[in-house]
């Protein structure tokens, strides 16, 4: 399996980084991280214009038609500029519900990015991720998918660690929804969890970066930290647990578009339960090769770290990603054993 950015993959890459860079840079993480929305009109238009936000729509509603190898490429690139907007829950979990319930009339507004669209369980609406940015929240009960125009929804913020995420406590009278379809909340949850995991590889590939340059340049006793052993071995730690996980998430992307329903749902699984515990320490150790100027404000390091802590958090801890790996493989151990 060839896991290499093709041309046109590499051009999608460079042109969202360069957008990223000049557009939404560190200071503007920064601004936005006590902002409700989380992005600018200005930002949000511009990855419309780059089609980003319809890159998962059918082309018959206006997108892209890609699949999720493609929009993998761009949750990197967000991870790495640890993007605060809510990317990945209008344009790959919003849009895999609608599609998967049939629902097109939305998505078209989505892909040009006149929409912001979130979508939750039913029994999760005490945190839904970006719900004080969405103008529509999508909720699953059941196999039943439902609209909600935020008009009719009570959003109160839900503050965390991570300024760069947003969640929110959603209320809202049933008889304000509308049924828009059935759903397989089982397929986005897989496709939600992976987009997680790529965005996490993007933030801990990132931290690292910047965490082997300092130890370069940072001098101690007339040498560069990076001379001395126990620096070196929270590198050598760090490079390897990014491209383990690396490996994971791109095979996850890969089952998302191709493999069937139970190796989508392992995949994902696996991704997640080792990015959960493995990608967090990472921007912990990056914070040990920074020292003291890594635990303030004004350094850039803790952002990564935070988002980091979201992936350790959110969709299920690595512990419970375990448990649920266990059980999907335990049984057909025992079966070919038996």
């Amino acid at each position: 399996m060839d896991f290499e950015f093709s041309p046109d993959q590499d051009a999608l890459r460079e042109t969202v980084r360069r957008f990223l860079a000049d557009k939404a840079p560190i200071a503007y993480v920064r601004e936005m991280y006590d902002d409700e929305r989380g992005t600018t009109d200005a930002v949000w238009k511009g990855l419309a214009a780059l089609g980003v936000t319809g890159l998962l729509v059918p082309e018959a509603d206006g997108g892209a038609g890609m699949g999720m190898v493609d929009m993998g490429v761009v949750l990197l690139e967000m991870g790495r500029a640890v993007h605060p907007g809510p990317f990945l829950s209008s344009a790959v979990a919003a849009t895999s519900a609608l599609t998967s319930a049939g629902a097109h009339d939305l998505l078209p507004a989505i892909a040009d990015g006149s929409l912001v669209a979130t979508v939750a369980r039913g029994d999760e609406l005490s945190f839904v991720p970006d719900a004080t940015a969405a103008d529509v929240v999508l909720v699953a009960f059941g196999d039943e998918l439902v609209a909600v125009e935020r008009s009719a929804c009570d959003v109160r913020p839900v503050a965390t660690v991570d300024g760069s995420r947003k969640f929110g406590r959603v209320s809202f009278d049933r008889s304000a929804a509308r049924s828009v379809g059935t759903v397989d909340w089982a397929e986005i949850h897989d496709r939600l969890t992976t987009a997680l995991v790529v965005d996490g590889v993007g933030a801990a590939e990132r931290a690292m970066e910047l965490a082997v340059a300092y130890a370069k340049e940072r001098v101690q006793f007339d040498k560069p930290i990076g001379s001395f052993q126990a620096v070196q071995h929270l590198c050598a730690d760090m490079l390897q647990a990014v491209e383990m996980a690396r490996a994971g998430a791109y095979y996850a992307l890969w089952a998302c578009d191709a493999a069937d329903a139970g190796e989508r749902h392992r995949a994902a699984t696996m991704a997640k339960a080792f990015a959960s515990e493995a990608l967090f320490r990472v921007g912990a150790n990056a914070i040990q090769v920074f020292g003291g100027i890594g635990f303030t404000w004004e350094h850039d390091v803790h952002l990564f770290y935070k988002r980091l802590l979201t992936l350790q958090q959110a969709y299920g801890t690595g512990t419970e990603h375990l448990e649920e790996l266990a059980d999907l493989i335990l049984p057909s151990v025992s079966s070919a054993n038996g």
